[in-house]
C-alpha cells in the first residue's frame, strides 16, 4: 500500500450538498488534505473499501467569523492552551475554520492576546483574529466593560492590527465615534474587514461607513438601534447595501425566528454569515464563566452578565445553528451551507480552499444524519477529528 493509498478516503452513498445542488447517493474522495474527486451525478456508485454513508448528509466544514471561546476556555485569556481548547471544542461541532474574537480590555492586554492568537494562526489552528471592542459605543456596549471603551482613533486601531502580525481579519467599531470613519478607511486600505457593530449610529452615518469601506454588520439587530419608521437606523442601511455581509446569531435567544427570516428575505443567503458569538460556556453546562474582565452566569444555556443581566454572547455551536436554520427557519440545505460555509469563506478571501465541496479544496467536511440533521462526524484537512469510526466499509462482492 502506498502513502497515497493510506491517505485516501472515499465516502459513498451520502447526500452531498454541492455548489450546483444536492446530490443523493454521491461519492467524494479525499487524498491527503484535499478533496480529490466529487461525483456530482446521483447514484455515483461504490467501490470496495469505500465508507458507506447511506442515510447521511455531507456538507462543507463550517466557518465561524465571530466566536470568543468554548469548552470552558476563552480566546481573551491570553493563554495558548485555552485558545486551543476553545478551537477544538468548536471543531468537534463542525467548525473547521475559526476566526478568534477578543473582547474589550486594556489596549496593551488585547495586543498581548493578539500575539498569542497569532501563533495559533501560524500553526494552522485558527484562521485569523477579530477585534470586537474597545472601539464601540457606551450606549450599546452589551457585555463589554464601559470604562475600558475607547474612541476608534486610527493610531489605536492600528496598534491592535499590528499586534496581530498580519493575522487581523476583522475589527468591529462604532463609526459614529470620533475617528470611526477614518479608521474604517484605514482598515479597508490595510485589507482588514471593518465591521459596524455595538453602535448607536444613525442611517446616514452607517451609509457613510459603508462608503468608507465597511463590509460587515456585527451580529445584526443586536447591540444597535432598532428600526423606526422615521429613523431607520443602521439595520436598514446594512441590510439594503449589497456590499455588506450581515452576521446573524441563530440560537433562538438573540433573534426571533421571524427576524432572522426577514434578514434572509432582504439580504439572501449569499450575504448572511451565521455565527456563534459563543463564549467559554459553549460545549459546557450551566455555571459561571469569565468573558474578558467580566463574569457571566449561564442558566438554561443562556449567558448573561452577573452584573446587569445583559446577554453576554451565546453558548451556540454551528452544528446547532445549521439544524435550526433548516428545521426551524425552513432554509434549504444549499442556503444553510451558503451561510455557514461559503459566504464567510468568500468574505475571508479563502473561497479557493474552503467553503464548498469541490475538487482541490481542503477536505473539511461535516457529516450529518439525513433525518435529524444532528452532527455525526467531522473531518478537517483529510483527517477525521470526530466520528470517522462510525462508518462501515463496503466489502467486495
Amino acid at each position: 500500500m502506498t502513502t497515497a493509498d493510506r491517505d485516501r478516503i472515499a465516502l459513498a452513498g451520502a447526500r452531498l450538498v454541492l455548489p450546483g445542488g444536492v446530490v443523493d447517493g454521491g461519492r467524494l474522495v479525499t487524498e491527503g488534505s484535499r478533496i480529490a474527486a466529487v461525483t456530482s451525478a446521483a447514484g455515483g456508485g461504490t467501490e470496495p473499501g469505500d465508507l458507506d454513508l447511506a442515510g447521511h448528509t455531507v456538507v462543507p466544514g463550517f466557518v465561524d467569523l465571530h466566536v470568543h471561546g468554548g469548552g470552558g476556555a476563552s480566546y481573551a485569556s491570553g493563554v495558548a492552551e485555552e485558545a486551543f481548547r476553545a478551537a477544538r471544542t468548536h471543531l468537534d461541532h463542525g467548525t473547521t475554520t475559526t476566526v478568534a474574537s477578543t473582547v474589550t480590555g486594556e489596549i496593551d492586554n488585547v495586543a498581548r492576546q493578539a500575539g498569542v492568537l497569532s501563533e495559533l494562526v501560524e500553526d494552522g489552528v485558527l484562521a485569523g483574529i477579530h477585534f470586537e471592542g474597545p472601539f464601540i459605543s457606551r450606549n450599546r456596549c452589551g457585555a463589554h466593560r464601559p470604562d475600558l471603551l475607547r474612541d476608534p482613533d486610527p493610531a489605536l486601531v492600528r496598534k491592535l492590527v499590528d499586534a496581530a502580525r498580519g493575522h487581523a481579519r476583522m475589527v468591529t467599531l462604532a463609526p459614529e465615534l470620533p475617528g470611526g470613519l477614518d479608521s474604517v478607511r484605514m482598515l479597508a486600505d490595510l485589507g482588514v474587514i471593518a465591521a459596524v457593530g455595538h453602535t448607536d449610529s444613525d442611517y446616514a452615518t452607517t451609509l457613510d461607513a459603508v462608503e468608507a469601506g465597511a463590509t460587515v454588520a456585527t451580529h445584526l439587530f443586536n447591540a444597535m438601534p432598532g428600526i423606526a419608521h422615521r429613523a431607520p437606523g443602521p439595520i436598514v442601511a446594512l441590510l439594503e447595501d449589497e456590499r455588506v455581509t450581515v452576521e446573524l446569531i441563530n440560537d433562538g435567544v438573540h433573534l426571533h425566528p421571524s427576524v432572522l427570516d426577514l434578514a434572509y428575505r432582504t439580504a439572501g443567503a449569499d450575504r448572511v454569515a451565521l455565527i456563534t458569538d459563543a463564549m467559554g460556556a459553549a460545549g459546557m453546562g450551566d455555571g459561571f464563566y469569565p468573558l474578558g474582565p467580566l463574569q457571566v452566569e449561564v442558566s438554561d444555556g443562556v449567558a448573561r452578565l452577573v452584573e446587569g443581566g445583559a446577554i453576554a454572547g451565546s453558548t451556540l455551536t454551528l452544528d446547532v445553528a445549521f439544524k435550526r436554520s433548516v428545521t426551524v427557519n425552513g432554509l434549504t440545505l444549499g442556503q444553510a451551507v451558503e451561510s455557514l460555509s461559503a459566504t464567510p469563506a468568500r468574505l475571508l478571501g479563502l473561497a479557493d480552499s474552503i467553503g464548498s465541496l469541490e475538487t482541490g479544496k481542503n477536505a473539511d467536511l461535516v457529516v450529518l444524519d439525513s433525518g435529524s440533521y444532528d452532527l455525526v462526524a467531522v473531518m478537517r484537512r483529510g483527517r477525521w477529528v470526530l466520528g470517522g469510526d462510525r462508518f462501515t466499509t463496503v466489502k467486495p462482492d
